[in-house]
């Protein structure tokens, strides 16, 4: 089964704690503190892996968990930090958070990691706090819960070349005379449900990956029929082969009407899409009445600047032809490519930063709200049973500017305030 879409949960490991210890040893009545720190939490990566053809894996496994840090220990013992994980996905798979729709990752070549929620940091021991004035600290932090997110996981097929055209058109026929692919075929719209991908040798040497996508139908932008799983995958390709059905006249169909409407959907889909080179490939003209309206159509189609190319796909007639102008065309459109031109097919990772930014907002029931990605993991650190670590927590609520920010929005002794799940009693 070709599976090229799946939702999954990953979770980057807790940190584990820092330790509250001081040094005591025989005649050694007086040590300092010597409480180690927590390990970091591992993390969740990603690699594509060529040896992976579909997302299947992930219908069976939806959340994974790296492995949190180990706590620290007395004597400066710092603990071990837990193991990444590592998930394999084929090649061509892009990576968005479910939520936001932010691209996370769009991996497009054999090897490329990247990293997809962030293990917690470990927490300090008390050894870390000591300053001049305060040389015996009784707090340590906690350890960071690991950053853990939905993702939305999309394989759009890598392939040189995709062969586009109205259900029926004869994709899985010319993609099974030209390649190893095996595709299901029959006289029926919608045969091909899935993509079928087919590696194309050249009799000179030269070879290139084509795709015979599902059919188009009139919609297909707005994800009617199979649209959005065709369009997917035609996101990838250099050229499209544009596959006419000239028997369609026997269904009532004319093939210059096809092509404005499957051009118009790639428009309305991705406008960049519309734009890729286009080979028109007249088929089925092993049928002589599909052929005698070929040739009183070709010289117009030629007029309006397609490149056309006659076959049939049943018999093999002009394919040989048309692999070799593929390739052809192929080395030109390599050679005249501009480097940055491909900047948006890299792999774009999201590196993990902590903001120190923050918002503060008055809720209806009077609580006040501290919205801030690095004042939030400093509470959820915060030990907030212990008289010393909240002393250290307002003194960096008064430097990073909250407290004034507060006292702006009206905040009095007795308010409660939030920051992330942790709640505490604002006073003076």
């Amino acid at each position: 089964m070709f599976v090229d879409k799946a939702t999954i949960v990953v979770k980057g490991g807790n940190g584990g704690n820092g330790v509250v210890s001081f040094r005591r040893e025989k005649y050694v009545p007086k040590g300092g503190p010597d409480g180690g720190d927590g390990g970091n939490g591992g993390s969740i990566k990603v690699e594509a892996n060529r040896s992976l053809r579909t997302l299947m894996d992930f219908r069976y496994r939806r959340e994974y968990a790296a492995e949190r840090g180990y706590h620290g220990q007395g004597g400066n013992k710092h603990g071990k930090s837990g193991g990444d994980m590592t998930i394999g996905v084929p090649v061509g798979t892009a990576i968005r958070d479910a939520d936001s729709g932010e691209m996370i990752a769009d991996l497009i070549t054999h090897g490329q990691e990247a990293v997809l929620a962030r293990g917690g940091s470990g927490g300090r021991g008390n050894a870390r706090f000591t300053t001049s004035t305060r040389q015996a600290p009784y707090f340590a932090e906690k350890g960071e819960p690991g950053q853990e997110r939905r993702l939305t996981l999309e394989l759009k097929l890598l392939a040189d070349v995709g062969f586009i055209g109205y259900p029926n058109a004869g994709k899985s026929t010319l993609i099974s005379h030209i390649s190893a692919a095996k595709p299901k075929i029959a006289a029926y719209p919608f045969t091909t449900l899935i993509p079928n991908l087919g590696v194309v040798r050249v009799p000179d040497g030269r070879s290139f990956v084509a795709a015979d996508i599902p059919g188009l139908i009139i919609g297909a932008h707005k994800g009617e029929g199979l649209g959005f799983e065709f369009l997917r995958h035609v996101e990838r390709t250099r050229l499209l082969l544009h596959l006419l059905d000239f028997s369609a006249f026997q269904e009532g169909r004319d093939p210059e009407a096809d092509l404005a409407a499957i051009n118009n959907e790639l428009h309305l889909y991705n406008p960049r899409l519309a734009k890729l080179t286009q080979l028109l490939v007249a088929n089925k003209l092993d049928i002589p009445e599909a052929r005698q309206l070929f040739e009183e159509r070709r010289s117009k189609l030629e007029a309006e600047g397609w490149e056309v190319w006659p076959i049939s796909a049943a018999t093999g007639e002009g394919i040989e032809a048309l692999i070799y102008r593929v390739a052809d065309l192929l080395d030109e459109l390599d050679a005249a490519a501009e480097p940055e031109l491909a900047v948006e097919d890299e792999v774009r990772v999201i590196t993990p930063r902590i903001r120190s930014s923050f918002n503060v907002e008055r809720l209806e029931d009077g609580t006040f709200v501290v919205i801030g990605e690095k004042i939030e993991r400093l509470a959820i650190m915060t030990d907030m049973e212990n008289d010393e670590a909240i002393d250290r927590f307002q003194r960096i609520l008064i430097k990073m500017g909250i407290i004034a920010a507060l006292e702006k929005l009206g905040v009095q002794e007795g308010d409660n305030i939030r920051i992330g799940n942790v709640e505490f009693t604002y006073e003076i």
